[in-house]
C-alpha cells in the first residue's frame, strides 16, 4: 500500500509497479498498466497517486503516518492481525511503525492517494502529550476527506504554507477525534525541545553509530526515559529513526554509480547484507528491485 518516501526523502516503498515521478504522466490513462506516481516533496511531506491490481506490497513498515484516500476500486490491506477493506470515499490511517500491506480487493483495480505524515510535524498542532493512536485504519470523515483532498489535489505543485498549516491543524484535531482514550489522559508531559534535538542530532550522524551516552548528553535525559518520550512522540524509537533516515540517504545515492556495497558502507550499515534486510523490512522490496522500478537501475 506504501510507496516508501521519507522527511526530506521520507519513505516510499513499492513492489511490482513502475513509477512515474509527479509531471512525467496521468496515471488516470490506463487501466492496465499499475503505476505509482510521486510528488515532489513538499513541506516534509510526501505524496503518491498509484493504480495498480492485485497484490502491490509486501509487509512493511514506515516512521511516518500514512493517510490516504480511496479513490476508485476496493483498497485491501492487512493491519494490526485482520484483513481490512477501504472503499471509494474513505480515509485510510495507518500508525507510524505498524507493519502493513497492500493491493486491489476486486479484479476492477484500485486508485487511492496517499500522503506520508512525519508524526514530528504534528507536535505543534496537537498540543498534546502523546502521539494519538487510531485503532481503526478505516475511517468514514468528510471533514477529514476534505482537509486530506487539499493537500493531494495537486500532486505536480507544492504545498502553499498557510495550506500547509491550516491542513496540519485539520489533521492533528481529526486523528485525535479519531483516537482510542490510551496515551490521551493524564501523563508526564514529553519534553519536545529534547525529542527534537534528539532528531536533529540523529539526523546530522546517521553515518554512523550513535550511542546511549551521546543522546542523554543530547537531550538532556536518561536513556530510558527518552526511549520512552520519543516513543509517545514519534510513534517509533531512537535507534529506527537513526536505520530510517539512513535509508533515505541511501535512496537518493541509488542510481549515482556507486554500488550497494558503497553505499551501505557510506550510510552507516555493517555491510550490503546488513543495509539490504533493513531496506526490505522498510520498503517491501530489495534495494536492486527498488532501483529498477524507479528507473535508477
Amino acid at each position: 500500500m506504501n510507496a516508501n518516501s521519507t522527511l526530506g526523502n521520507r519513505t516510499l516503498e513499492t513492489s511490482g509497479v513502475s513509477i512515474t515521478r509527479a509531471g512525467g504522466g496521468d496515471l488516470e490513462r490506463s487501466c492496465t498498466s499499475d503505476r505509482i506516481k510521486i510528488a515532489p516533496v513538499s513541506g516534509g511531506i510526501e505524496r503518491i497517486e498509484a493504480h495498480f491490481h492485485g497484490d502491490a506490497f509486501e509487509p512493511h513498515r514506515h516512521d511516518t503516518y500514512a493517510l490516504g484516500l480511496t479513490l476508485q476500486g476496493v483498497q485491501a490491506f492487512r493491519y494490526r492481525g485482520m484483513v481490512r477493506y477501504s472503499q471509494p470515499g474513505n480515509i485510510i490511517v495507518l500508525h507510524p511503525d505498524e507493519l502493513h500491506d497492500g493491493g486491489a480487493g476486486t479484479d476492477e483495480g484500485l486508485r487511492y492517494r496517499m500522503m506520508y505524515l512525519p508524526p514530528e510535524m504534528l507536535i505543534g498542532a496537537l498540543g498534546r502529550r502523546t502521539l494519538p493512536f487510531v485503532p481503526s485504519p478505516v475511517i468514514a470523515d468528510r471533514a477529514f476527506a476534505s482537509n486530506l483532498a487539499d493537500v493531494m489535489h495537486d500532486l505536480d505543485g507544492a504545498i502553499d504554507d498557510l495550506l500547509l498549516d491550516d491542513a496540519l491543524t485539520g489533521i492533528a484535531d481529526a486523528l485525535v477525534r479519531h483516537a482510542d482514550a490510551v496515551g490521551m489522559g493524564p501523563g508526564r508531559k514529553p519534553d519536545h525541545v529534547a525529542i527534537r534535538r534528539t532528531c536533529d542530532f540523529l539526523q546530522a550522524h546517521s553515518d554512523r553509530q550513535v550511542t546511549s551516552n551521546e543522546l542523554e548528553t543530547v537531550s538532556g535525559l536518561d536513556r530510558f526515559t527518552l526511549a520512552r518520550q520519543f516513543r509517545s512522540s514519534l510513534g517509533t524509537s531512537p535507534h529506527r529513526y537513526l536505520v530510517m533516515r539512513r535509508l533515505e540517504r541511501a535512496r537518493c545515492m541509488i542510481g549515482s554509480g556507486r554500488s550497494l556495497v558503497e553505499i551501505a558502507l557510506e550510510t552507516g550499515f555493517s555491510d550490503q547484507a546488513h543495509f539490504t534486510r533493513h531496506f526490505k523490512k522498510a520498503s517491501g522490496m530489495t534495494p536492486g528491485r527498488w532501483a529498477n522500478l524507479s528507473g535508477r537501475a
